[in-house]
This record gives C-alpha cells, structure tokens and sequence, in this order.
C-alpha cells in the first residue's frame, strides 16, 4: 500500500468492491474494500485469517479466495446471515436452478392473484417507495419466500438489490440520503427487468466457488465468545469513531427480511455495536458510567474535556460517545488477545474523527491500546485520503502477536 502523498483513492472504497463478484452482491458501507483486503492477505503468510467485525464477510471471503481458512464475527444477524451465503460453496447446478426459480417468481407477481408481504413497518416509507413501486415490492417479497432451499436464499439477496435500485435512497455519501422515489412509467416491466438484471448477478457470483474454507459466527466483538483455538492474521475494519450508525442503513434490508419488526430493535442492536448510536443507544449513553480513568490511553484523558466543552449542548454526549467507543476497542482487544498465535499479525484499517474542531486521532489511540492488550510493535500506516473533512484520513494500525 502507497506511503506517498495521501488520496483518497476510490479503488481502496467499498465502491470498488461492486464488480468483484460475491463481493458486490450488495453494495453496503459496511463493507471495506476487498483490495484493501488482499492486499494485506498477499502480503502476510498465515493459514488461519480472523475478522472480529466481519460485516458483509469480505475479510473471510477473501482468505477462502485464496484457499486460506476465514473465519468471521459479527453481532447483525443479516450480515451473518449474507456473510454465510457468500462463503458457500454451491453446487454446479445452482446457478440454473436460480435462474428458473426467478423466473417463476415473476410469474407469480404478475398473476392476478398475487399474494403480498407486509410492508416493511419503516417511518415515512413513502420517502423510499413509491405507492405502485411498494407493491410491486410486496408480492415480489411474497413470491421470493415461496421459493424453497438455496434458489430462495440466492433470490432473496437479488430482491435486496431490487429493492434498494427501485427506492429512493441514493448513496453519494457514507451513509443513506434521499432523492424523489422511481416511478417507472410501467412498474411492472421496469421491475421485471431489474429483478432478472440482479438475479443475473447474484447467479453469476454463485457459479464460482471460492478454494479455501469460511465460517461466519454471531458473536460481539467486546467477548468474541463463539470464537476458539488461535490465528495466524487478524484482517479487520471496526466501525470507526465517528458515530455513524451501520444499523440505520441496513433498516430497509432488515425490515424486508424479517430482521427487525420496530424501530427499537435497531437501537438496542446499535447500543451492542461499537461505533454509531441511534435511537435508544443516545439517549443510553446520558447515564452510562464509564470505568476508572486510569484505563483511558492518555491522549484521550485530555481530549475528553476538550470535546464536552466544545458544544453546551451536545458536547457532553459526544464525549461519553467517544470514551465509550475505546473502552468497547479496549475490551475487544483484551478478548482477542488469546486467540492471536504468537508471532500472528494485527491488521486494523481505522478512520479517525472530528467533533466540533477537536480531532479524534483513532489511530494513534488504537495503537495505544493495542500495545496495552499486550501487542507488539504497533505502527500506523496512512492509507488514503477520505471524502469529506479534510483532517480526516484511514489508516492501517499494524502489530504482532
């Protein structure tokens, strides 16, 4: 990875990940770049690859790319349950079998005696979907969860896609905003199309079996307790310092699939995460008391202060938002520490953060941390540039076991 002037370097985003097959099914910010990824793998030997924040399995996914043994943790269920499909090795005849399944679906949409799914309980759904467009949705959904075995679990991800291309949420930045919902003049047709277009690329990503091994886990971070034995590399993103919520922009893809049924099930899943909070994890983080100060990297004792002073209103919240992030990395670190060989490698791409001017240098702390956990030789290694403010950059937090 380049040490030259930082770019930012869109081959190194998540966007770069669209065309490369298993890994483009769906396009979530969750996901790092797979060549971030490879790159790391390439360059450090090692059987067994951990990720402790698998997210969509792209860590995982890229070991079994290269006939390494990935294995992934992660607290969403739908990520697990993504992560899983993508490390599946499917049978030759899949493929075929997707195809004529979609195309019974679409039969069923269009017969007048369609059955229809709920509509997803998402606030202001008229903002996402446009009244034809949300029942063609439903019996879209219906139709895919008559499906049975593989062919439906294939289909589902396609109907994601669908789902999220005939919406009105756009994505040029790092999280959801909104534009006028599609309105095709025939809804029909046009989602017809999409639907073929996208099981088309879920097919084609399914034909093609990774070599090596993958298991996704549902587990947290903080205790990694499903995890056993030790590994040789750890390849990980966490959720960076910057309060952005993962659990807000996975909603519509939760709600369709039956992840979540009310808006306070993603709080309370954000209040698990380390990262991003929302809904009932803000308002959480007013009483929650942190532990001795002593256990704080240094840096962040006196930047703490800075932060709550900085906004009378919100200062205070972000403070304890930041604090609690790297007690959360702390304890993650603490938990990981047995099951990283002796001589095995940390690498962590972190973002580091801005509240109201005051620079949050996630890097330098994570290092710290690492160090603390018992870690060796921690160094940073700047890796490009970010789209928005211009302190902000990523970085690779590298370090031995």
């Amino acid at each position: 990875m380049s040490r030259a002037t930082p770019r930012r370097r869109a081959e190194l985003t998540f966007q770069a990940n669209r065309s490369a097959g298993r890994h483009g099914w769906l396009r979530l910010t969750p996901a790092y770049a797979r060549r971030v990824v490879a790159e790391l793998l390439d360059a450090h030997a090692g059987e067994r690859v951990l990720d402790p924040f698998s997210g969509t399995g792209t860590t995982a996914l890229c070991a079994a790319e290269r006939g390494r043994h990935g294995t992934g943790v992660e607290l969403n269920p739908f990520l697990v349950e993504l992560g899983r499909l993508k490390l599946r090795r499917f049978a030759r005849a899949t493929p075929r079998r997707t195809t004529e399944a979609a195309e019974r679906v679409l039969e069923a949409v269009a017969a007048k005696d369609a059955v229809r799914a709920p509509a997803p309980p998402i606030h202001n759904i008229a903002r996402w979907w446009a009244a034809p467009v949300l029942d063609w949705l439903q019996r879209l959904r219906a139709a895919v969860d008559a499906e049975k075995g593989v062919a439906r679990e294939l289909l589902g991800v396609a109907f994601c896609r669908t789902m999220i291309a005939l919406s009105g949420a756009a994505f040029d930045h790092v999280s959801m905003s909104f534009k006028e919902p599609a309105l095709p003049a025939d809804v029909e047709a046009a989602g017809a199309e999409r639907f073929r277009a996208d099981v088309e690329a879920v097919r084609a990503g399914a034909a093609e079996n990774p070599p090596g091994r993958g298991a996704l886990l549902r587990g947290d971070a903080r205790t990694l307790a499903p995890l056993e034995g030790e590994h040789d590399l750890v390849v990980t993103s966490p959720p960076y310092p910057n309060r952005v919520s993962y659990v807000r922009e996975l909603r519509p893809y939760m709600y369709w699939t039956g992840h979540l049924h009310e808006a306070r099930e993603a709080g309370e899943l954000d209040w698990r995460a380390i990262g991003g909070t929302w809904g009932v994890a803000t308002s959480r983080l007013a009483s929650w008391t942190p532990r001795a100060a002593a256990a704080r990297p240094s840096a962040l004792e006196a930047l703490l202060p800075r932060v709550r002073e900085a906004h009378p209103k919100n200062g205070p919240l972000l403070a304890a938002y930041v604090d609690r992030y790297f007690e959360d990395m702390a304890t993650h670190l603490d938990a990981l520490r047995p099951h990283v060989r002796r001589g095995g490698s940390l690498h962590y791409v972190i973002g580091n953060a801005s509240f109201y001017g005051e620079l949050v240098p996630a890097e330098a702390l994570l290092a710290e941390l690492m160090e603390r956990a018992g870690f060796v030789a921690p160094e940073v290694e700047l890796l490009r540039k970010r789209n928005s403010k211009k302190e902000l950059f990523e970085f690779v937090v590298h370090a031995r076991g």
